[in-house]
């Protein structure tokens, strides 16, 4: 197994002048205003062999581009002509971000760069490579398309870069970088950034990395100290509303709003544009020309709102991202990592803001309970507060507006001759009402939201009830106590597909009991024979039918019913109870063979009724 070794010594060098950089790439650097190289950079730069094969994990906007390409364009022949050094990213808005970093940074020594991106013409991409790059950057499967074609050559690359390695592991980019990597000349050093090291990472790094040295700035779990993350709770069916109330409380200058399908993107970005909200949409089917419309009036401000998937959004850079906000519960952990990590980028502050309904909260406490983050609870802010706060704020930019300017003299005029004609107070008021009339208000969600709290409460007691009663069932049992149950036979087996698992399945879920309610299940090839306790039993005639739709049919030819029902200590069910079930037993039987019989009269008249309209039909004929 190859060995994977950590750094963990703390670095008390300053300075980008204090590592070996050659000059040409110190002096784009002090043009571009950087004096002090980031974490990430400083733990790189400060390596003895820049030829081994390296495993770094950073958070989003750590200053990673800086930190690869530093130390591998100091042994580049600025002359070369050829791909030197390969960089793979999941996006192509990184791609070509990081493009543009190569750029600037390699100015003074004469090499150039290529981005090559799907969803743009390869023509212009063939030309930029025959001309020469010693930097590629691409993403893998224009990349690999490239190298297939024989337009990428492949034989002097010596450095490759998997930038966001888990990234494009997890948009399915796995095959595509495993075709990458195979047809790279052996001899070379790979680099691997990731955020997070999954078992998928893992195994890629395993295969294709060379005893890797591990340089770690992050923990899993861990709180990324520029970010504050806060969850609403908001009710279920009332999500969008609740989306509405907290932007007009939080007031974002520039925000990403996450949703987990294009259709709701779509549907939010259009609903918060209504609101009056200056809003857009990026998702995975926008072409390329309206994703670069979309990202360029986002970045200039002109729409502050984006709603975006997780795909769309991935590798998106923008500075000024005040807020991130979460609509749902995400898939795990990680995506919630990666989805704040849009903002708090650079040294800057930002909010991560996630709205959840009572009954998703609970399920995200859960997510949570392996990590190290502090999490500030809310409900839903009351629209009594947000009016407040929005009369707070008219006032303070009434009261301190700038005084009239000369050329607005008419307005002053005008103001007077108003106030001739009715009376101050009435006036100011009716301007007021007249201006407030035009802004979003938000919705009363508070009363609606308590309901729902209130029944998730009741909820959660009848779990912690159900549990003490499911531990003082195992209790029993382990003692030998379990009680006996019934019997019953099913048609079917294992000729049609059934086997133990579907069946312990089907019964569960139907009847709503957990797996300990179901005894000994006895497969034959054309019966299956399965023993109920009691509280299963109990359910059992009410579901009846929902078990003939998964497979499960009663066999009234031969019932076995002799196991005793003795409902134990711990059941709820009184013995008159259960003795009326068995007496509903045949009557339930005898109902079924009715339905049965009935089913199959109906489909011989159908039949009937058919072959009568055809012969008329062919004796007309």
């Amino acid at each position: 197994m190859k060995e994977f070794k950590n750094e963990e010594h703390e670095s008390e060098i300053t300075g980008f002048e204090e590592y070996p950089i050659r000059e040409e790439l110190l002096e784009s650097i002090r043009r571009k205003g950087f004096n002090e190289p980031t974490p990430v950079q400083k733990k790189v730069l400060e390596l003895d062999n820049y030829q081994q094969d390296l495993i770094v994990r950073a958070k989003t906007g750590s200053g990673k581009t800086l930190a690869f390409l530093l130390p591998l364009l100091e042994n580049v022949n600025p002359s070369t002509r050829k791909p030197h050094i390969l960089i793979l990213s999941p996006t192509r808005e990184l791609t070509q971000q990081t493009e543009k970093e190569a750029a600037w940074l390699t100015s003074l020594m004469d090499i150039s760069a290529v981005s090559l991106v799907g969803g743009l013409e390869m023509m212009p991409q063939i030309r930029s490579l025959k001309e020469g790059a010693a930097i590629v950057v691409g993403t893998p499967g224009r990349t690999l398309d490239h190298i297939n074609r024989g337009t990428l050559n492949t034989g002097n690359i010596c450095s490759v870069v998997l930038d966001e390695g888990d990234q494009m592991l997890d948009m399915g980019f796995r095959e595509e970088l495993e075709g990458i990597l195979d047809s790279l000349p052996a001899k070379r050093r790979t680099w691997l950034f990731s955020a997070t090291m999954p078992e998928e990472v893992r195994q890629l790094a395993m295969k294709y990395l060379n005893s890797p040295h591990m340089i770690s700035l992050v923990s899993d779990g861990e709180q990324h100290e520029d970010i504050a993350h806060k969850a609403y709770l908001v009710p279920m069916r009332r999500r969008f509303e609740g989306l509405v109330n907290v932007l007009l409380w939080e007031r974002p200058k520039r925000s990403l709003i996450f949703c987990h399908t294009r259709m709701n993107v779509i549907e939010v970005s259009q609903k918060l544009q209504e609101e009056g909200f200056k809003a857009g949409a990026l998702h995975g089917e926008m072409t390329q020309r309206e994703r670069n419309s979309i990202l360029a009036s986002f970045k200039n401000g002109s729409v502050p709102l984006l709603v975006a998937t997780n795909v769309a959004a991935r590798g998106l850079d923008v500075e000024g991202v005040t807020h991130v906000i979460q609509l749902g519960l995400p898939e795990d952990m990680d995506t919630f990592v990666h989805r704040s990590g849009r903002t708090g980028r650079a040294g800057n502050e930002g909010i991560n803001l996630i709205l959840l309904s009572p009954l998703e909260a609970g399920r995200f406490k859960g997510i949570l309970r392996s990590s190290q983050m502090k999490i500030e609870w809310a409900d839903v802010p009351e629209i009594d507060k947000i009016r407040e706060s929005q009369r707070e704020i008219a006032e303070e930019r009434l009261l301190k507006a700038q005084p009239l300017p000369d050329d607005a003299t008419d307005y002053a005029s005008w103001a007077a001759d108003l106030l001739e004609r009715a009376e101050a107070k009435m006036l100011v008021a009716k301007l007021l009402s007249l201006i407030n009339s035009r802004s979003t208000k938000g919705y009363n969600l508070t009363s609606e939201l308590d309901r729902e709290k209130e029944r998730r409460e009741r909820s959660s007691r009848t779990i912690v009830s159900s549990d003490r009663e499911t531990r003082a069932k195992t209790a029993l049992r382990s003692a030998g106590a379990r009680p006996k149950g019934t019997i019953l036979r099913f048609k079917g087996g294992s000729n049609t597909g059934l086997d133990v698992g579907k069946v312990l399945r089907a019964i569960c879920s139907t009847l709503d009991v957990e797996s300990s309610e179901v005894g000994a299940i006895r497969m034959g090839e054309n019966f299956v024979n399965v023993e109920l306790l009691p509280l299963a039993y109990s359910r059992y005639f009410q579901n009846m039918s929902k078990l003939a739709k998964k497979g499960l049919v009663p066999d009234n030819t031969e019932e076995s019913t002799s196991a005793e029902i003795r409902p134990g200590r711990y059941s709820k069910i009184k013995e008159s109870k259960i003795s009326a079930k068995l007496s509903e037993r045949h009557d339930a039987s005898e109902a079924y063979k009715t339905y049965e019989k009935r089913a199959k009269r109906r489909e011989q008249e159908k039949v009937s009724r058919k072959s009568d309209k055809w012969e008329k039909f062919r004796k007309d004929r």
